[in-house]
């Protein structure tokens, strides 16, 4: 088994250093999967630094929508920005808008594309069945990459015969204001692919950061994601016989930002159904203690008890005994009566 294990470990290095060596992919066309605002945001900031974008989704008003907000969005920026020169000002926004297109069918644009980022519901099935129709029609070197918030990149991936040319590439909201992007590498992403995406981060004008999986060996057969069958050396006096581990990998759940985030908001809704503290007084603490531009509860409310929910939910069910998983009966109530943040009027707080 340690043989197995150190081949293995010497494989990946041996691939990775190959693939190292192959030639990055500059990625010019972008297909954007999404009209929302994660979608829109992401089109927008491509398209403004001088990439060609399709934006792509369902229907033409969603996608209408989407142009006439990225166009809101731009004049905004460039009122900013071109204060003292107004004409070009307006050249920015006309130029920004002209990069970009829409379309109500993905598969008829992957086609002509370097990268492919999807925006949609966080639904696995849903994105399984998406990128696995998109892979028929992309062409070989296309990259295919999920904006996902906290699904695991490589199930998302498996739906697909090009794991080599998948990773993760998870904006931040507002897209055009937020410098962050998380670059999430997985067991199959080569080298190739990863430095492409980096590199693309950084054209945007955005600081890319890492966040790769993590390897858990051995699992019985059937828990793993992958296995390794190897042979013995050559120069072995041992019979000829296949030696087979299975392994487990996953991406880090949330990845970097919410990974640490997620759980701290859940600790704070712990410490007040325990009675510790009031929401308020908890809110106000770390504001004015810990220098927080926004309290736990608040966050909370401006991001939405359901998609919170939602993430705690898939990681409790990914590891049961992780005490920083743990469901919330006050987070599980709201969602059950529709008190879901700022979006609905109410959640930990009332909106008018």
């Amino acid at each position: 088994m340690a043989f197995v294990t150190r081949q293995f470990v010497r494989s990946v290095s041996s691939s990775s250093t190959a693939s190292a060596t192959a030639k990055k992919i500059v990625i010019k066309h972008v297909a954007v999967i999404g009209g929302g605002l994660m979608g829109a945001g992401i089109a927008q900031v491509a398209a403004a630094t001088g990439h060609t974008v399709v934006l792509v989704d369902q229907a033409e008003d969603i996608l209408a929508k989407s142009k006439k907000g990225i166009e809101e969005s731009l004049k905004k920026i460039a009122k900013k920005k071109f204060a003292e020169n107004p004409q070009a000002g307006s050249e920015f926004v006309e130029k920004t808008l002209s990069n970009v297109s829409t379309n109500t069918d993905a598969a008829s644009v992957v086609h002509s594309v370097d990268l492919v980022v999807e925006a949609i519901v966080e639904n696995l099935k849903v994105k399984n069945e998406l990128f696995k129709r998109l892979d028929k029609f992309a062409s070989e070197h296309t990259i295919f990459a999920s904006n996902t918030s906290s699904l695991q990149i490589t199930n998302i991936a498996n739906a697909t015969t090009r794991q080599d040319r998948f990773a993760g590439l998870h904006f931040f909201n507002p897209v055009p204001m937020m410098k962050l992007v998380e670059v999430i590498k997985t067991p199959m992403t080569s080298q190739k692919t990863f430095e492409s995406l980096l590199d693309f981060s950084k054209a945007l004008g955005k600081h890319p950061v890492t966040c790769k999986f993590q390897l858990l060996t051995p699992f019985a057969p059937g828990h793993g994601l992958g296995h390794v069958c190897l042979s013995p050396p050559s120069s072995s006096s041992s019979p000829m016989k296949i030696f087979c581990s299975v392994f487990k990998y996953f991406d880090t759940p949330g990845f970097i930002v919410n990974r640490l985030l997620v759980p701290y908001l859940m600790e704070a809704v712990r410490l007040y159904e325990r009675g510790d503290a009031s929401k308020e007084d908890i809110d106000i603490a770390m504001k004015l203690g810990a220098g927080y531009p926004m309290g736990p509860f608040e966050l909370l409310d401006y991001v939405g008890l359901d998609t919170t929910k939602f993430i705690m939910d898939g990681w409790h069910e990914m590891d049961t005994q992780n005490p920083l998983f743990q469901p919330s009966p006050s987070v599980n109530k709201m969602v059950a009566e529709k008190k879901l943040g700022k979006k609905t009027g109410e959640g930990f707080y009332k909106y008018k």
